[in-house]
């Protein structure tokens, strides 16, 4: 389905310069391995430069072999150059590696793409600047628990005060990432939906209607790097989701199976040094496997609650509310009268080390505070019987984020 018909929307003028055709021809050639493109950019010092090559000196950096041999030509320039000309005349433009329109946070990544285009009605330009970017992924079966989630964590986000507020960043596939999508546009979110399919379609084509709107949503956007054409084939997906986990500070997996398309960005993200959270669900339901394999070993913050979530990723929970209790200050609180202060500092320290190391043991609490193991284990089982921790059968503590005095 495509998207000429009902996306009428101005903007501005995309200038077609030498260097950004031959970007979109490197994006092009080199698609599914930018890596060789960026490195020949930067040993060469611009993408014109590469297509300035002659044969001999291709052979020489790519191999005499290699399958890209003769797609470097003048003719994929040319391509190229009418490409754009005709995407620009429906709105549409292409943000080129090295551009002040491409994404910083994505540029970081070691195999990011060449170049993106991008249909919004707002410029490029300004799409990236002084944002936060958080991905909601997820399956595309997801559960009714897992849309009330989703929903709520997106709404509360746009809660939050102004210069806090993030764009929501998904992939515009069914389930999770739709619900993203719309939550996001109902509560004045913008949002960035990565696709699959080149810029001139829609994939599935029943979220045109969502498609458009956020086209016409200030700050958000429809975001590939595939050109005109291409098709919504499995691999494209793949290929999409490190897009999503580049572009974004923090991914949130709400639901996904071990081997899901949301494991993947969420390991991506992992491998950017990006922040992880995941939802924790029934052990028993198949699409909570992959967020609880995650949590469990540690590549994952846990969401237990929605103001927990908003404090690990360092947002207020909304204008003007009070701040939050110190560990101590609740310590003092729930045991006036019945602790001494000495007491009061040691339990402090134990939920200090709970907190900076989720799943530590009692033992390693211990040597983390320098107490004695039987302090220790007196202490942590106080806490536990007073639901400010929970501990598992491996004696592993956990801060107990559903804890309300």
């Amino acid at each position: 389905m495509h998207l000429e018909a009902g996306f009428s929307f101005t903007f501005a003028f995309m200038e077609i310069t030498h260097e950004k055709a031959c970007l979109c021809a490197l994006n092009k050639i080199f698609g599914f391995e930018p890596k060789i493109a960026l490195a020949l950019i930067s040993h060469l010092g611009s993408a014109a430069g590469v297509f300035e090559l002659k044969a001999k000196e291709v052979d020489q950096m790519l191999g005499p072999h290699s399958k890209y041999r003769g797609c470097i030509s003048g003719g994929s320039v040319e391509q190229a150059h009418a490409e754009l000309e005709s995407l620009s005349g429906r709105g549409i433009r292409f943000c080129g590696w090295g551009e002040d329109s491409y994404p910083p946070l994505l540029k970081e990544c070691e195999d990011a793409p060449v170049g993106l285009y991008v249909r919004s009605g707002s410029d490029p330009g300004e799409l990236w600047k002084r944002r936060r970017f958080i991905a909601v992924v997820g399956t595309r079966d997801i559960s009714p628990y897992g849309r009330e989630w989703c929903e709520r964590l997106v709404r509360r986000l746009s809660e939050v005060p102004m210069k806090d507020r993030p764009v929501i960043v998904s992939g515009l596939a069914l389930g999770t990432d739709i619900c993203a999508h719309r939550t996001a546009l109902s509560c004045g979110l913008p949002t960035i939906a990565v696709m699959a399919t080149g810029p001139d379609d829609i994939y599935p084509s029943r979220h045109r209607g969502a498609a458009a709107e956020i086209c016409r949503s200030e700050g958000s956007a429809l975001v590939t790097d595939y050109p005109p054409g291409t098709a919504p084939l499995a691999i494209h997906f793949l290929r999409r989701n490190r897009i999503i986990a580049g572009l974004s500070e923090a991914t949130v997996l709400i639901e996904s199976k071990i081997k899901g398309g949301g494991m993947m960005t969420a390991r991506l993200a992992d491998s950017y040094n990006r922040e992880v959270f995941a939802l924790p669900g029934r052990i028993d339901d198949l699409r909570s496997q992959g967020c609880n394999y995650l949590i469990r070993n540690k590549t994952a913050v846990s969401i237990s609650s929605v103001d927990d979530f908003l404090k690990e990723l360092g947002i207020s929970r909304r204008t003007g509310s009070a701040g939050r209790e110190t560990d101590e200050q609740k310590l003092k609180r729930l045991y006036a009268g019945t602790a001494e202060e000495d007491r009061i500092s040691m339990m402090s320290r134990v939920l200090l080390a709970i907190r900076n190391d989720k799943g530590i043991t009692v033992e390693e609490v211990a040597a983390a505070v320098g107490l004695e193991y039987s302090t220790t284990a007196q202490i942590i089982n106080l806490l536990e019987t007073d639901g400010l921790i929970i501990t598992d059968l491996l004696q592993r503590c956990f801060i107990n984020l559903n804890y309300r005095p």
